[in-house]
């Protein structure tokens, strides 16, 4: 079993660009303060790099 991530919302996507609103929507978020697990790995891990200003990671 691998391990996993808590990815949760904490800064919001308002005034953000179009793709940086898709890239948080494409990880499952929908509100601030939402958070939700996924599996480590590569393509999981490059998203949450393009907008960790707005997420809070911790591993599980």
């Amino acid at each position: 079993m691998g391990n996993k991530l808590k990815i949760t919302q904490i800064r919001s996507a308002i005034g953000r660009k179009y793709d940086q609103k898709a890239t948080v929507r494409a990880l499952g978020i929908h509100r601030l303060h939402q958070s939700v697990i996924h599996e480590d790995n590569p393509s999981i891990r490059g998203m949450v790099r393009k907008v960790e200003h707005l997420l809070k990671v911790e591993k599980l």
